[in-house]
């Protein structure tokens, strides 16, 4: 029986923390008193990684720090960095009240390279990303630096080690040149600080990641090979591998990896019930009928053994904050419905997050434990509740990810009034009925009233549960199971369709709508494709993989997919993109946010107006690892303060590599 991969507190990893985070200096700013000795500096790395426990340490971090991407909050609990990559998508918009200006609405006029932190409740994790990715490359090349000196090993155990330290450096630079772009190539750890770094190109960086994948894919061992599960195996550096393959051109290459990880790596989609039927709290509230949409996405289920489609997940559990991060999905991403947020027609508080030891609760209208007390941090887009679930032209009512009939779905009128003294008790909630929003203090409706993904979001919050006097259900607390995806099947088939689109002919193109209705069909679809474009298979993905996968990412990399095709999208658009200039032109991704999103849609929703520009696809490079790197010269982004086309980029990778031993 496989284990899972769990991540224990000891001297050796708190060791490579520690060397891990006393890197490169660059990065988080620079002064004399790094040169001063500590007791940090007793911890010999020489030492530390001459053994393979060592080894184990630090990739057993590297690993863990994965969910961190989506898991890392605030104080408040009240937003998560994955939001970010919705909030830069065309399926939501940041809309929590009282953060006031820090809101991310104003995109095009807010984000400069000094304004680095409007605020994680405003949804703006971008500083944390780029400050999280480069702590993830220093992980992977602490044990890329040190390995061969370990002995003992042979020579596929070493190979194995590099192969998944390769995929946690490949990892973080696929997703920092898709949000930053032109980011500084770091191989090594530095011997001493270095201020001379420059910017390296992002398709030099993505040239060096895709070979490191390749030795990675050839390395690394299968899941069924592995002790544990939660490790970097074979199957996600292959995943990954294929993206690199679509960000770089090579689309034959990306449909053969996928070939394989399809049709000989063992996985399968999940089309029946399966695992355990989690259901919520009170289900006499919000009944469920199993199905295996429903199933698939309980945390429960996610890392079982009987789950054939899960490629590489995160395991995230346990008693200790050690072992686990609260995940508060159901108050991050959840509408606001309770207490005065909604009014009846005789002015009543319509719905309210009674606890279980009030007068007033009610058994059978107990939304706190059915679906979680929501703040409505991020209000889903009408592409994203609405318009993306209409197939040639039909709204696809047996789509079991946007059901409301078996549960899966999340309705705001199918809330019932569960305040006693109204005449409105019982009854479903409903605008058209003379139910109201109180939009004084919670911009104006915007968190109240949308709906949501309820399967995806829902999570047992197990602190919540055992107090009779809680008022608040999140999400998953310490001691319960926040377990995710970072890669499944799904996303293969996805991906293969996306490859097959960009190699154009009949055949290719009848495979690409086959592929897309695999994974429609999974989710009892009534309409399939008989051929799809590029739109299509983006609005499949917004579909299947909310909150999987990271949306502001992937469209980007889209874009430059497209580019480097030369195809156009649904519309016709973009076949003559340049794929290295996609901030100064007009991108897929900048299409899709402003015709799908809510952006630049002048009254915007509920009269909140959100706007961005085409060369916020990529985020301004912080001025504070700018001015740190005070010998050299690192490039800032097309229309940001401080952009210069003349600033000199590494255009090979191998170049920059090079340049890393130079001390100047």
């Amino acid at each position: 029986m496989k284990r899972l991969y769990k991540n224990k507190k000891s001297a050796l990893s708190l060791t490579a923390l520690i060397i891990m985070l006393c890197g490169s200096a660059f990065f988080y700013g620079c002064s004399e008193e790094f040169l001063k000795p500590d007791p940090l500096s007793f911890y010999e790395p020489t030492t530390t990684f001459s053994t393979e426990s060592g080894l184990q340490a630090a990739m057993a971090n590297c690993d863990k720090n994965l969910r961190n991407n989506w898991t890392h909050y605030n104080a408040n609990s009240n937003s998560a960095p994955i939001a970010t990559e919705y909030v830069y998508s065309d399926m939501s918009v940041a809309t929590k009240a009282d953060v006031g200006n820090n809101i991310l609405s104003n995109i095009d006029v807010q984000l400069n390279p000094t304004q680095e932190d409007l605020g994680h409740e405003g949804g703006d994790f971008r500083p944390f990303y780029w400050t999280e990715g480069f702590n993830g490359i220093k992980g992977a090349n602490t044990i890329l630096t040190f390995i061969d000196a370990v002995e003992g090993l042979d020579e596929a155990t070493k190979n194995a080690y590099k192969g998944r330290a390769y995929f946690h450096r490949a990892y973080r630079y696929y997703n920092l040149v898709f949000q930053f772009g032109d980011v500084p190539l770091i191989t090594r750890i530095p011997e001493v600080p270095k201020f001379t770094y420059r910017s390296t190109t992002t398709a030099a960086i993505l040239d060096m990641i895709t070979q490191d994948l390749e030795f990675a894919v050839e390395w690394v061992p299968e899941q069924k090979d592995m002790t544990y599960v939660g490790m970097v195996n074979k199957g996600a550096c292959r995943m990954l591998l294929i993206k690199c393959y679509l960000a770089t051109g090579q689309f034959q290459k990306a449909k053969d990896q996928a070939d394989i990880l399809i049709d000989q790596s063992g996985y399968e989609l999940m089309k029946s019930n399966f695992g355990t039927f989690i259901q919520n709290y009170s289900p006499e509230t919000w009944p469920v009928t199993r199905n295996v949409i429903w199933d698939l996405h309980r945390a429960e289920n996610k890392l079982i053994a009987a789950n054939k489609e899960v490629i590489m997940g995160l395991p995230n559990r346990g008693a200790t904050a050690e072992s686990m991060i609260p995940f508060y999905t159901m108050r991050v991403f959840g509408p606001m419905w309770n207490n005065a947020n909604i009014k009846t027609p005789d002015g009543k508080n319509a719905v309210t997050n009674w606890a279980r030891n009030n007068s007033n609760y009610t058994a059978n209208l107990d939304y706190t434990r059915a679906i979680g007390r929501g703040i409505g941090c991020y209000h889903l887009t009408t592409f994203a509740q609405e318009d993306v679930w209409e197939v040639n032209g039909i709204m696809d009512e047996g789509d079991l990810r946007h059901n409301s009939t078996v549960g899966n779905w999340g309705r705001m009128d199918s809330l019932k009034c569960n305040e006693k003294t109204s005449t409105s008790y019982g009854k479903n909630i409903r605008l058209e009925d003379g139910f109201t929003l109180n939009s004084a203090s919670t911009n104006n409706g915007n968190q109240i009233w949308y709906d949501w993904p309820h399967y995806k979001l829902y999570m047992h919050d197990v602190a919540a549960e055992a107090n009779q006097a809680s008022e608040q259900f999140n999400g998953a607390t310490t001691g319960g199971n926040a377990d995710w995806y970072l890669y499944r099947l799904a996303e293969a088939y996805l991906l293969r369709a996306e490859a097959k689109f960009y190699l154009g002919q009949t055949d290719n193109l009848t495979g690409a709508a086959a592929d897309v209705n695999e994974v429609r069909s999974r989710a009892q679809c009534s309409q399939l494709y008989t051929t799809v474009g590029i739109d299509d298979i983006a609005n499949e993905r917004a579909r299947e993989l909310y909150l999987e996968e990271w949306r502001n990412v992937e469209l980007t990399r889209i874009s430059r997919s497209l580019a480097l095709a030369s195809k156009s999208d649904n519309f016709g658009n973009f076949a003559a993109a340049d794929a290295d200039r996609l901030g100064e032109i007009e991108s897929f991704w900048y299409h899709r946010l402003t015709q799908y999103g809510y952006y630049n849609k002048g009254v915007g929703i509920r009269n909140k107006t959100y706007s961005i520009a085409k060369h916020n696809i990529y985020w301004p490079v912080p001025s504070s690892a700018i001015t740190a790197n005070k010998k050299g010269k690192l490039n800032q982004n097309y229309g940001y303060d401080g952009y210069d086309p003349a600033t000199p980029k590494w255009e090979k990778w191998e170049d920059a590599v090079v340049d890393e031993s130079v001390i100047e």
